[in-house]
């Protein structure tokens, strides 16, 4: 219904491992939380369930001791989510308001949606090359051969004394690399330039490993194999002499960056120089109170699903102290409540509202 306005104490954005272990907690306290999808978009790199959606074999996520493939994984939580009680919508959302509580969300369908808290867990996207046989099985070999997370999908059989491809020259790209060697009879870095970007000490680690080699001045222009075998090979092309050849491998491994997925919070909230949102070291509080951040929208580290889920549960009991008038650790040090009482970074004394300060220290 157009101008439709839902009212909500928590609602949560993204449905990866973050936002839905979020809807877990928040659902059990009996917040009955609304999780908004982003829909299915090839071109925006969405998928609801986020990127474990085109995951195939996770086989470092506990409790799974025999693995379990990265979209059944998905499927558990969200029935987990629906079991305590989570509402669901698949839409966008094209506009923010944060400037005052309840927090405003636009949808595409002139929606209005109403919240005393929002649970960001947009995640980010990797950064792909945009070649022929980089995408998702079937159109390519995306999830066959080509990942862009070799913590992920490197110990898999299928790469397992193999001749790997990693295409990058920045820190990710030689964390990649090094990983990598564990499981690989080779791997080369293929580079477009003469150098690498990456720091000093990941070049030196890099370039002592016996198993890495390098291949400079070259793209990557294709990704070549079959159905049944996955990836055969890589089309290169040096930028030098304009010679191309087919070089011939298991694997590639995408490792130019990933992108945070917070276009819609620019100028809003506190990001890093890549867009990361930044949240306080106790808690997932951004630099506007009543709004958390979780999983790979705030972590350029770890951007593993254990750590989102963790980071999710994490915002989830942050937000339920929030409306519980509990304090919430800021970005700033200081501790806010939902009334609006700042608690000084010492904790000794409570700054209301109205500019008043109280002492906070219990009687004698």
């Amino acid at each position: 219904m157009p101008n439709q306005t839902i009212k909500r104490d928590v609602v949560i954005l993204g449905s990866g491992p973050a936002g839905l272990t979020a809807a877990i907690y928040t659902a059990r306290a009996s917040l009955k939380p609304l999780l908004i999808d982003a829909p299915a978009d090839a071109e925006k790199q969405t998928t609801p369930g986020g990127q474990l959606m085109i995951t195939t074999d996770v086989e470092n996520y506990p409790g799974f001791g025999h693995g379990i493939q990265g979209p059944d994984l998905m499927a558990e939580f969200r029935a987990q989510a629906e079991r305590f009680g989570t509402e669901f919508m698949e839409t966008w959302i094209t506009e923010v308001d944060l400037s005052e509580r309840p927090f405003q969300l636009y949808t595409e369908t002139d929606q209005t949606i109403s919240t005393q808290t929002l649970i960001i867990a947009t995640g980010a996207s990797a950064k792909w090359l945009g070649i022929p046989g980089e995408a998702k099985v079937p159109a390519g070999f995306g999830g066959n051969g080509v990942s862009a997370c070799a913590t992920c999908d490197g110990p898999l059989p299928a790469f397992r004394n193999k001749t790997l491809v990693v295409v990058g020259g920045g820190d990710t790209a030689m964390e990649e690399a090094t990983f990598l060697t564990r499981y690989a009879a080779k791997v080369y870095v293929i580079h477009r330039r003469d150098k690498l970007r990456a720091s000093k000490i990941m070049q030196e680690k890099a370039f002592r490993n016996e198993k890495i080699e390098f291949i400079w001045n070259t793209t990557v222009e294709e990704i070549v194999g079959t159905p049944e075998e996955g990836v055969t090979g890589v089309r290169l092309l040096n930028t030098e002499t304009g010679e191309e050849q087919v070089f011939p491998c298991a694997g590639v491994f995408v490792a130019i960056g990933h992108k945070p997925n917070t276009d819609l919070f620019k100028g809003l909230l506190e990001m890093d120089e890549v867009g990361y949102l930044k949240t306080s070291g106790h808690s997932t509080a951004t630099n506007i109170p009543g709004v958390f951040a979780c999983g790979d929208v705030q972590d350029s580290v770890y951007r593993q699903a254990v750590t989102a889920a963790g980071t999710g549960c994490m915002s989830a009991i942050d937000a339920e102290r929030y409306l519980d008038h509990l304090p919430v650790a800021m970005p700033s040090g200081e501790e806010i409540t939902i009334e609006g009482e700042h608690i000084t970074p010492d904790h000794k004394a409570i700054i209301t509202p109205d500019g008043h300060m109280v002492p906070n220290e219990s009687e004698a």
